[in-house]
């Protein structure tokens, strides 16, 4: 076996299915191109049918398999809509990503209601929610699947300035691992993804010139990380292969922001 077949054979998602949601993102696209480069069709999911298509033919056009769906990831009847159309298709639903994120810098005492709702619907009851529908899925299909919910290293460490979006994360976590106990004996598993400080959308007008030298102070790689370097994570974490035994898990790609203390 050449070490190309043993990589293939190790980490190849060929004729397996994944749904990416919030794909459209920078660090979803990401996401998404890992899971179609080893061999995934991938369905990227979110709001935007112009980044998703863009995202979708990026992959298509590196010799991938991807498609576009647009769809709210807080919307039970968008998520279920994705469903018909892999039954449609006669897919299953091998590989689900929860990563659709928004994130607000707002001083404690002065959060709204709407901006902690608005955080807290996106952040984690999307998660709930496609884990409802699309593990649903899986169980009746008896389908041996693999759910990877993008948290955040602030989950684990709480950090000043985004207190809903930390608390929210770090309720993300909480939900992988008991999930992780509830389906494993089914087959599925659940696993999270905690990226640490990547330029995306989301936190762009968080990162101030005062923020990022307090977060270079506090990473230990003195950068901020490349969308792409959270691929072998993703790909480890959906491989039935590679990654039959992880579930419950949380992976940090952080740089060493959390290894950090003074």
């Amino acid at each position: 076996m050449t070490p190309a077949d043993y990589l293939l054979d190790l980490y190849g998602l060929s004729e397996k299915t994944a749904i990416v949601i919030g794909g459209t993102g920078v660090l979803g696209g990401a996401i998404a191109d890992a899971l179609g480069g080893a061999g995934a069709h991938v369905i990227i999911v979110g709001r935007s049918p112009e980044r998703g298509g863009e995202a979708a033919q990026k992959i298509i056009a590196a010799g991938g398999s991807a498609e576009f769906m647009a769809a709210d990831s807080t919307s039970r009847a968008d998520l279920e809509a994705i469903v018909e159309h892999l039954k449609a298709n006669n897919r299953q639903a091998d590989v689900l990503v929860n990563g659709a994120g928004v994130n607000a810098a707002t001083p404690f005492l002065d959060i709204p209601e709407e901006e902690w709702d608005r955080i807290f619907n996106v952040n984690l009851s999307s998660v709930r929610l496609a884990c409802q529908v699309f593990g649903k899925f899986m169980l009746d299909n008896e389908t041996k699947g693999a759910i990877i919910n993008v948290a955040s290293a602030s989950a684990m460490t709480p950090l000043s300035r985004v207190f809903t979006y930390s608390a929210s994360k770090a309720a993300v976590l909480n939900l992988t691992q008991n999930l992780a106990r509830e389906w494993a004996k089914d087959g599925i598993r659940v696993n999270a993804l905690s990226p640490g400080f990547f330029p995306a959308e989301q936190n762009r007008k968080v990162l101030t010139p005062d923020r990022v030298e307090s977060i270079m102070r506090h990473t230990p790689a003195d950068r901020f990380g490349d969308a792409e370097e959270l691929a072998g994570a993703v790909v480890l974490m959906a491989s039935p292969k590679a990654g039959s035994f992880m579930n419950g898990a949380n992976i940090v790609i952080d740089g060493g922001f959390n290894a950090m203390t003074i």
